[in-house]
């Protein structure tokens, strides 16, 4: 479990494809820390480490992985944001965090508020996922709260600390994001709704 909180960068080394899975190498200050089996949130994705080196390390991700996310996009040299799994007696500076994305997202907006950003969401509302004013979302495994929000919209706004210590600051209009919607409200929206047929 995670709680959207960044703790630093990664940087991609190296992309290797194996059949339908993909091999990620990067560069990172936490990987002399890191351990073999070891889940770690990459841009809010869930990924186990399966090497180690001094300075780097490997993931893998499966097929399924690389089509519901962003990681069909990644190149080498990109920043991606990191987190390791909460330890039991952590603080809870975030929200409840899977690692397991929902669906993606693309920023359709940025504006410089003079101090902050602003950033507009827009995603496909056909999957039944949904925003509340002031709710948690998480946009690329940094947790956050959402306003203006609207079917298949939302908004964001980002500090200059969040700003410069994600890959905020990489982000373009047009980017793909990853999403992971709030657990508790996907939780009711089930209740709410039950199984579609099929």
């Amino acid at each position: 479990m995670f709680t959207g909180i960044i703790e630093s960068f990664g940087s991609i080394q190296k992309i290797t494809e194996e059949g339908s899975n993909v091999h990620f190498d990067l560069k990172s200050n936490l990987a002399s820390e890191l351990k073999i089996d070891q889940s770690l949130a990459h841009d809010g994705v869930c990924l186990t480490v399966v090497e180690t080196k001094p300075d780097s390390y490997r993931v893998t991700a499966i097929e399924e992985t690389i089509q519901k996310t962003n990681l069909s996009q990644w190149n080498e040299g990109k920043k991606v944001n990191l987190e390791r799994c909460m330890p039991a007696n952590g603080r809870f500076d975030g929200h409840i965090v899977q690692g397991h994305i929902d669906q993606t997202g693309k920023v359709t907006g940025i504006s410089d508020k003079d101090g902050s950003w602003l950033f507009d969401i827009e995603y496909d509302p056909k999957l039944g996922n949904v925003t509340v004013e002031k709710g948690s979302i998480t946009i690329n495994g940094t947790s956050l709260t959402c306003f203006n929000s609207g079917l298949g919209r939302f908004s964001v706004a980002i500090i200059p600390y969040t700003f410069e210590h994600t890959n905020f600051h990489q982000l373009q209009v047009g980017d793909l994001v990853n999403l992971e919607f709030d657990i508790i409200g996907k939780y009711i929206a089930r209740i709410v709704n039950g199984y579609t047929k099929g």
